[in-house]
């Protein structure tokens, strides 16, 4: 779908915003009003679901080699980030109202799948853990093969080659899934030629990555699966009726879209980043009435196209930079294997083009995996901490 064709997504509420907010006035006149009263409360709310809906749009509106990369991801969670705390302004200037049924019920639902998010945000940090260990290995490559160790020697020698082909041979094992085992890993290593074809010693090499990668220090148990705590997130995340958006003066439908934005996030993070059981079979079952469910569906149609590529399937993450890696290091391993020495000016000023291309890599994960770092911890820690000022002040009911 182009980007024109969800140009309007930045409109107000339509039917739910249009049909059920202006009955509001008639039928809740017992009811206690929101700081600002009902007017100025219900422009708050569509004025927020038009933010949410310009922020995705313009997630929405990147070409293909811009989705899924470092810099979106981060642009991702800082939407996140600037919705998570609009959201909790709105709450806020509503603490009466949330107090009462049934925005109790709905705010507690929303808090306990925040609760559920903060596993995913220690799996993905868990995640960009594991690709930095990647990023090491790739720094031996380049060590062994870059310009800088060359000197002023004429030409590569054998010893270059053979301890950048064994970095090679680590990350391609590393890159797997634990459950990509077998006929994957067979493929995998034969793509590095006949210095490592024995079936066992791949295996044992296989198992030793993967226990290396689980040394680290993993903030989730082995039977904790990714697939599921999204499924759990979204487990009954249903758009308000019309007599819940009446009895709760509208505070319904913010409730609903942050609950939404949580899920989607949270599955993007999933789909780009390595994690243990990432399964991305969560349904998005989002009414068109609301402005930012086009933007949203068509982002996660995207994604799941993305998924299905051949050359992404088995993949560990759909991130951009996990792809270039693997695509690199791949192309730089078969040839590794080819060359034979002395090196020809052709052969070496091949090695050198690939190198130049992993050295890209390096500096776009340099740039931008500890900052991706440091905002999911961000997120982690402002779920934490708006949740526990939401109960303490809706315990106390008062503003703190």
């Amino acid at each position: 779908m182009p980007a024109t064709d969800y140009q309007g997504t930045s409109s107000p509420l339509t039917n739910i915003g249009r049909s059920l907010l202006p009955v509001r006035r008639d039928q809740v006149h017992a009811m206690e009003s929101p700081i600002g009263g009902s007017a100025s409360n219900e422009a708050e709310i569509e004025s927020f679901q038009r933010r949410v809906a310009d922020r995705f749009h313009d997630l929405a509106s990147v070409p293909s080699d811009e989705l899924l990369s470092l810099p979106w991801v981060r642009k991702l969670l800082d939407v996140f980030l600037c919705c998570q705390e609009e959201f909790r302004v709105i709450l806020f200037k509503n603490i009466a109202l949330v107090k009462k049924s049934p925005m109790d019920r709905l705010i507690a639902d929303f808090y306990e799948r925040t609760v559920k998010a903060l596993d995913v945000c220690n799996a993905i940090r868990d995640g960009i853990e594991q690709i930095r260990q990647w990023q090491k290995l790739l720094e031996i490559v380049l060590c062994a093969l870059g310009d800088s160790n060359v000197g002023y020697q004429r030409s590569l020698g054998e010893g270059q080659f053979r301890r950048a082909r064994k970095a090679l041979i680590d990350l391609a094992i590393g890159m797997l899934d634990e459950k990509d085992s077998g006929q994957a890993l067979a493929h995998r290593n034969r793509s590095f030629g006949r210095h490592n074809t024995s079936g066992s010693h791949s295996k044992d090499h296989h198992h030793r990555s993967l226990g290396h990668f689980r040394s680290l220090s993993w903030s989730v148990s082995r039977s904790w699966s990714a697939a599921r705590q999204l499924q759990a997130i979204g487990n009954n995340l249903a758009a308000p009726r019309g007599n819940e958006v009446i009895a709760t003066n509208g505070l319904a439908v913010p409730v609903y879209t942050m609950g939404s934005v949580l899920l989607f996030v949270m599955w993007a993070l999933v789909a780009a980043i390595p994690c243990q059981d990432r399964g991305l079979q969560v349904h998005f079952n989002v009414p068109r009435q609301f402005p930012w469910s086009t933007p949203i569906l068509w982002l996660h149609e995207r994604i799941l196209e993305e998924s299905k590529k051949r050359d992404r399937k088995n993949a560990c993450g759909l991130l951009r930079e996990i792809y270039q890696m693997e695509k690199c290091s791949r192309l730089l391993g078969e040839l590794a294997d080819s060359v034979q020495f002395p090196l020809s000016e052709d052969k070496e000023r091949e090695v050198k083009q690939r190198v130049k291309e992993l050295e890209q890599v390096l500096d776009a994960l340099k740039e931008d995996l500890e900052p991706l770092e440091k905002q999911v911890r961000e997120v982690f820690h402002r779920i934490v901490r708006s949740r526990t000022e939401g109960l303490d002040s809706f315990a106390r009911g008062h503003n703190p």
